[in-house]
């Protein structure tokens, strides 16, 4: 029997693609309708769902949103004013911790995360670079994080393809990214 790993603030699946692929059963909760999340799916608050049914799973992955702690908030608020963004890492290392159960918390880097590891897509050969902390309730080693190639284009310019213009890597956040470029790098 496979073990369960509930996904917190699953958002469309990429991390719960990733457990799946590692041998995990999946049961994603968000807030927000998920039409194509690929796995059992409760639109809940993830939170409360965690709260009601966190013995049902052998592992927790959660992913707080992560705006208030992303650097493209300084950009966002210089253009649209002061925005209110929820601070859920520290309610949702509380929640997880009360369950006794192991737990995984992803974010951005400048989010408060407790003694994390920072992986990005080039430690796994994927043509991203995209660096992400990981607070485990569990000892976890990083792997050797490899230099970026130096003046490589990363995001794509005027809807055409960053690759058509010579990059080797992309960025993919945010909407500085083409779908099909995001395909190519993963």
């Amino acid at each position: 029997m496979k073990p369960r790993l509930l996904d917190l603030f699953c958002g469309a699946g990429g991390a719960g693609m990733g457990y799946a692929r590692a041998g995990f059963d999946v049961v994603g909760v968000d807030k927000e309708p998920q039409g194509s999340y690929p796995f059992e799916f409760h639109q809940a608050d993830a939170l409360e769902y965690l709260k009601a049914h966190w013995q049902e799973f052998d592992v927790i992955h959660a992913s707080p949103p992560c705006q208030s702690y992303t650097n493209i908030r300084k950009l966002v608020e210089a253009r649209l004013g002061k925005q209110d963004y929820p601070d859920l890492v520290e309610p949702t290392r509380n929640a997880l911790r009360a369950t006794g159960k192991l737990y995984i918390i992803e974010n951005v880097p400048g989010a408060p995360l407790k003694n994390p590891i920072v992986l990005c897509g080039v430690m796994f050969d994927l043509k991203v670079f995209r660096h992400r902390l990981f607070e485990t309730s569990f000892p976890v080693l990083a792997p050797v994080h490899k230099r970026h190639p130096r003046n490589s284009t990363t995001n794509a310019y005027r809807g055409q393809s960053a690759f058509e213009f010579g990059a080797t890597h992309i960025n993919v956040c945010g909407a500085n990214f083409r779908f099909d470029d995001a395909k190519i790098a993963m």
